[in-house]
């Protein structure tokens, strides 16, 4: 009789060890380490058969084969009713990929998918459900009302969506061997759990060998499967690090409660691109397509006040005008606050430390408060030279008109530094009706400073091409 195999785990990371530790030397958390079984005795291979693949016990063994003889057709991609999340996957689901989506409790996961299922009536869909009943969801359902397909109405009657409310692997195995279904949706992944595993659902062991099975059958069957997955309470994907490995796709559902927007964020893809970003507007009857969410994103304001600048970032392929806010004022305490949202609060130092030295402002004993409004986090450094006008507005208390936009980076010598499709960045704010948009020289053509080499036949917006921050505050306060 094979012996029983076991070693420790850190349930925060993920990391193994032979021994207990009190501190995992990993992730540095105390007290995490849970022992679990990793091989059960006289442990069966699963019986399941993919359907379509044939006998399982019956299989040739790969060989090595020279690239060039490798055939390679376009891949055929599922496009669904939801353009967001065509987008964030790279233009369609793949066959056979694995998708991990992510997120805080009540973020709307789950709202997600199964919109997803109900707006797809042609594909046959199995959604397996761990952590609610058959109830639950068809409650849920009834009130969701489901995106129409390309070209057709909205009112689905659900008959393509197949719920199933089960934890056990081989359960689910026969149930998709009887059913033979177009995608597989499951619901958490970590309330599932195998019996080849000896140890509770959700711990690191079962979340490994349960993913294993499930990108195993999404291989051979050439069937998407969504995982859902729970989320630790430092904002990771719950469970061994090597699940993230494992799937093709991560997607990081995001959003604050108290908005009604959230954010599809990919964090891995091996299909497309992984700086793409999808948004969302919440509703009672579901989740709800945010076409241009610059829109959304820019406050209607009556009459002009200081502090607050447009600038133009880019998420992925999409550029998106976004409203950048500053309150500058003295500080009552000896140390000066210094507090930033949706915003790096290091880069924000950077940038008053450039401001201070480059052009003489004394922010030292100032407090400084910065926000992106919309509840959206910001990591593109075009929105360097907005912030600084925003903060520079805010201390001298001189608004900035509502119909100027900025798109660049701001360099530690003061010097206006050059971003990326800049041409994509000036024909989003031509859209939206700005008349003026200040963006870098040395985004000229050869990166020479004559405007008359820049062709500005087909803008009617207003460029502004400087070098230093000097010439920018120059331009807007005189």
């Amino acid at each position: 009789m094979a012996k029983t195999k076991s070693a420790y785990f850190c349930q925060s990371c993920g990391y193994e060890s032979p021994k207990w530790l009190g501190k995992c030397p990993a992730c540095q958390q105390w007290n995490t380490f849970v022992e679990e079984v990793i091989e059960k005795p006289n442990a069966a291979i699963p019986d399941w058969k993919a359907p379509g693949s044939g006998s399982t016990s019956m299989q040739r063994a790969n060989k090595a084969v020279p690239v060039s003889s490798i055939t390679f057709t376009e891949e055929h991609r599922i496009y669904t009713p939801d353009k967001e999340l065509n987008r964030v996957l790279g233009g369609g689901i793949v066959p056979g990929s694995l998708v991990l989506i992510g997120g805080e409790p009540g973020i709307g996961k789950s709202t997600l998918m199964l919109q997803l299922a109900l707006s797809m009536p042609a594909a046959k869909i199995l959604y397996v459900s761990g952590e609610e009943s058959d109830r639950q969801i068809k409650m849920r359902a009834e009130r969701i009302t489901p995106l129409p397909p390309e070209g057709g109405i909205s009112g689905y009657s659900g008959t393509g969506c197949f719920v199933l409310t089960e934890t056990s692997t081989q359960n689910i195995f026969k149930q998709i061997e009887q059913l033979q279904p177009d995608m597989v949706i499951v619901d958490s992944i970590q309330t599932l759990y195998s019996a080849h595993i000896e140890s509770t659902p959700g711990s690191v062991s079962q979340v490994r060998e349960c993913t294993a099975e499930l990108l195993r059958f999404a291989k051979e069957s050439s069937t998407p499967v969504f995982l859902i997955g729970h989320i630790t309470k430092d904002g990771m994907i719950a469970g061994p690090k090597i699940l993230e490995h494992m799937v093709d796709t991560v997607l990081q559902f995001e959003g604050d409660r108290h908005h009604v927007y959230r954010i599809l964020r990919a964090i891995k893809n091996r299909f497309g691109s992984a700086s793409e970003l999808g948004i969302y507007e919440m509703k009672g009857a579901g989740l709800r397509e945010v076409s241009n969410p610059s829109e959304i994103l820019l406050s209607q304001r009556d009459e002009a006040l200081s502090g607050i600048t447009i600038s133009v970032t880019l998420e992925g392929l999409r550029p998106m005008l976004i409203e950048t806010q500053a309150l500058v004022s003295t500080s009552a305490y000896g140390t000066p606050q210094r507090s930033a949202t949706g915003f790096d609060t290091r880069r924000m130092n950077m940038l008053l430390a450039v401001l201070e030295k480059r052009c003489g402002f004394r922010l030292g004993t100032q407090d400084v408060f910065l926000n992106i409004t919309g509840g959206i986090k910001v990591e593109d450094p075009a929105i360097d030279l907005g912030l600084a006008a925003a903060i520079i507005s805010s201390h001298e208390d001189m608004p900035i008109s509502s119909k100027t936009c900025f798109a660049a980076e701001l360099g530690l010598s003061g010097e206006v530094r050059a971003v990326n499709r800049v041409e994509q960045r000036i024909a989003e704010a031509q859209k939206l009706g700005f008349e003026q948009i200040f963006i870098s020289k040395y985004n000229l053509p050869s990166g020479k400073a004559d405007k008359n080499q820049l062709d500005l036949s087909h803008y009617k917006i207003e460029i502004k091409a400087v070098s230093r921050i000097e010439e920018v505050f120059g331009l807007l306060f005189g």
